[in-house]
């Protein structure tokens, strides 16, 4: 992708690039070249992941889409590609502060382009949110791995693209993967309660006659 055009096939295999080999690709990508591309890159992830969202809404898999189906799918398409624009902003700040402390690059740019191409797993991420419906700990599970997944990309994003220095950067990794542990276990028994009450006979009458 150069020269503001957009090549799917360079996408594609970029993105494979990222999630297979992410120090190679993240040694060799360019930190320059305007925000148009890790814009676009955003965009269409969040598009590839909002697909999935309306399959599994239509499908009335995984959270939301037992409740409202293909309206729930149509929202969460929309959103997909609202969280995944804005997402790439606010995570273009948070990683420039988290590089700035790392004694890594601070160019807004720069970091921009590594938080897109962490945005590879928001697809993924979506592609498996109908784990949650199989089990409630299977989802739980998926989703942790993928975060931690997401953290030793962004890790690789910040060492070999953004210069910071590797030990400081693998504390504020770890740092981060307590946090997501304990938010994960917090968030955990708010998921028993809400799976109780959506199983709650009355309730899926309710549901039912709602739809």
């Amino acid at each position: 992708m150069s020269n503001g055009t957009f090549d799917f096939n360079e996408f594609i295999s970029e993105s494979k690039a990222v999630l297979t080999d992410p120090k190679s690709y993240f040694s060799t990508m360019k930190t320059t070249g305007g925000i148009s591309e890790p814009l676009i890159k955003a965009v269409v992830y969040g598009a590839i992941a909002g697909v999935f969202g309306l399959l599994w809404g239509i499908l009335k898999i995984g959270a939301g889409g037992g409740m409202f189906g293909g309206a729930f799918g149509i929202m969460a398409f929309i959103w997909y590609i609202f969280a995944a624009v804005i997402g790439l902003f606010i995570g273009a700040v948070i990683l420039l502060i988290i590089s700035s402390i790392c004694k890594g690059n601070t160019d807004f740019e720069a970091c921009a382009r590594v938080t897109a191409a962490v945005m590879v797993i928001l697809p993924i991420t979506a592609f498996f949110g109908f784990a949650g419906s199989i089990n409630l700990y299977l989802g739980i599970i998926i989703s942790l791995a993928l975060q931690i997944f997401s953290l030793w990309l962004l890790y690789n994003g910040l060492v070999y693209a953004l210069k910071s220095k590797p030990e400081t950067t693998k504390i504020v990794m770890y740092v981060l993967v307590a946090l997501f542990i304990l938010f994960t276990i917090a968030g955990l028994g708010a998921k028993r309660k809400a799976d109780k009450f959506f199983n709650n006979p009355d309730m899926k009458e309710l549901l039912r006659d709602m739809e």
